[in-house]
């Protein structure tokens, strides 16, 4: 394998210009990671402090309990006066409606960066063909710099506001970013390697939440001193993008079928490929300028009426429902919380430990995607992660009466996210890009962006009242989930490796019983299509 991932930086059409631009794009994608992961480290910190600015005190014998354990003076006894009983019921409500309120400004912190994420993720596209590539991410970056600002001030005014406000414009980033960036990749990269630059943006995600969880250790930045700093640490990454973006190309394939700037374009692949002669890259946009300018957009509605586009959005939609609704956010969200209901004496180790192994198997995907085949490596994810949830909850039913389960589980956790890096992580997004002619394209995956975040919201504000209901067998409930999205994936999802729009077209007609038209234009795909010799 590794002999492979040398051979695979050593591919001629990497140029140095290619890699730069590339790096740069996903250090987007790492700010979005990184958002993702670095609420959760310093929560007790926050909600102590959201306790602190509130002016809550903090609850009821536990305070009392602290205090009389840390004290080094010799406290009088003496016998309490009985209290009223309705002062005594109504300090009870009070204390009790405070709680409810902190959890609420908490649940809010987190939350609201998933509501900014839904509403963003609508207009990547529109921004990107609005203002350009370039110009479109370093807009986006205004947007992480406000809201990194307002979270790295937090400590100093009142916090609960600031953190739920910048974790708001933080979320309408990552939105945008969650569009933009693999869209990017996608028209500067060769053809050849579509398919392992834009796994990528999946390995720089990834990356950035293993960061934010190295970094929220308490004897680095999650402790009471510096947590203002760990949330506020991800303009440092937006400050050098925007740098760096002033050194990047701008798409050739905005520039030449957007704008009709051929000699710019030219110029930027040039620059791209390290070569003079990129006459087999023009042609190939002149194809697909043709296609463009013959198909009108289409929106949202017309993507379920249209027979020709109705069953592809709804399996594209589907792949992200199983992606989202496989538990990987549970486990990412609450993994530290799960280590500990293992057994596992340093909870904190084992969730970065995750961390670790989701970006190694991320890293991993880019060499399997454009060898295998999208539809063989989802299936083999999702088929793995069953088994692994399987495991995972017998190994927390048993653990009190052997306590090896830990490991069982333990490990289960590990194969679990390995399982999803390699199939379910990545691959819908490039499904769905090859479902959809140059018309519908640019609405299909606003749609699935947003169903994503839907849905990661929704896994997000339920999956801790599903496991305060169902304790250590919640993950019976995503084995049945994996299930049922496994069999659809084996039934109704084609195989759209080195395939033209037309043939995958011709798929679905196959597997929806022959019942759906054939499109209007016949698209060729060579664009997104995976070279077989990569």
């Amino acid at each position: 394998m590794s002999r492979e991932l040398l051979s695979l930086c050593f591919i001629p059409q990497i140029t140095g210009t290619l890699a730069f631009t590339v790096f740069t794009a996903v250090l987007g994608s790492f700010q979005f990671g990184y958002d993702i992961g670095v609420i959760n480290a310093p929560q007790e910190i926050i909600i102590s402090h959201y306790r602190h600015i509130l002016g809550i005190p903090l609850e009821d014998r536990r305070a009392t309990h602290d205090f009389v354990v840390n004290s080094t003076d010799a406290l009088p006894t003496f016998t309490p006066p009985v209290l009223d009983t309705t002062a005594a019921l109504w300090a009870e409500e009070e204390a009790m409606a405070s709680s409810h309120m902190v959890t609420m400004f908490w649940s809010l912190s987190v939350s609201s960066f998933a509501v900014g994420g839904m509403v963003a993720s609508f207009f990547g596209g529109w921004l990107g063909d609005k203002l350009g590539r370039i110009k479109a991410l370093l807009s986006a970056n205004s947007l992480s710099l406000a809201g990194a600002l307002l979270m790295g001030f937090s400590k100093f005014g009142p916090s609960h506001i600031l953190i739920i406000a910048g974790r708001s414009i933080s979320g309408l980033y990552c939105g945008l970013i969650s569009g933009l960036v693999p869209m990017y990749i996608g028209e500067i990269a060769p053809t050849s390697l579509r398919g392992a630059l834009g796994t990528l943006h999946q390995l720089a995600l990834v990356t950035g939440i293993l960061i934010s969880q190295i970094a929220g250790l308490s004897f680095i930045l999650g402790n009471h001193d510096r947590w203002h700093i760990l949330l506020g640490l991800s303009a440092v990454p937006a400050l050098l993008q925007c740098l760096l973006l002033f050194f990047c190309p701008e798409s050739p394939r905005y520039l030449y079928i957007k704008l009709e700037e051929e000699v710019k374009a030219k110029k930027s692949l040039k620059r791209l490929r390290g070569s003079e002669d990129v006459t087999k890259d023009i042609n190939e946009m002149k194809k697909e300028k043709e296609e463009a300018s013959s198909e009108q957009k289409v929106s949202v509605a017309q993507l379920f009426t249209n027979s020709s586009y109705r069953q592809p959005i709804i399996v594209a939609l589907m792949l992200h429902m199983a992606q989202q609704f496989s538990g990987i956010n549970g486990i990412f969200y609450y993994s530290t919380s799960i280590f500990q209901s293992a057994g596992i004496s340093q909870p904190v180790y084992a969730t970065i430990g995750v961390g670790a192994i989701n970006m190694v198997f991320t890293a991993v995907s880019v060499l399997l995607v454009d060898r295998a085949g999208r539809r063989s490596l989802f299936l083999i994810g999702m088929i793995g992660m069953f088994f692994c949830t399987i495991f995972m909850s017998v190994g927390l039913v048993l653990l009190d009466k052997f306590a090896w389960m830990s490991y069982v589980s333990m490990t289960a956790i590990f194969l679990f996210v390995s399982f999803f890096e390699i199939g379910p992580g990545p691959i819908p997004w490039f499904m769905v890009a090859e479902f959809f002619s140059q018309g519908p394209r640019p609405t299909a995956l606003a749609l699935a962006a947003f169903c994503n975040w839907v849905c990661n919201f929704l896994i997000a504000l339920c999956f801790q009242y599903m496991v305060d209901l169902c304790g250590p067998y919640v993950f019976f409930i995503f084995s049945g989930v994996l299930l049922a999205f496994t069999l659809f994936t084996f039934f109704k999802v084609p195989e759209t490796k080195g395939k033209s729009f037309e043939e995958i077209a011709a798929e679905f007609r196959k597997k929806g019983g022959g019942s759906t038209q054939r499109p209007k234009a016949t698209v060729e795909m060579e664009f997104l299509r995976a070279s077989e010799t990569v």
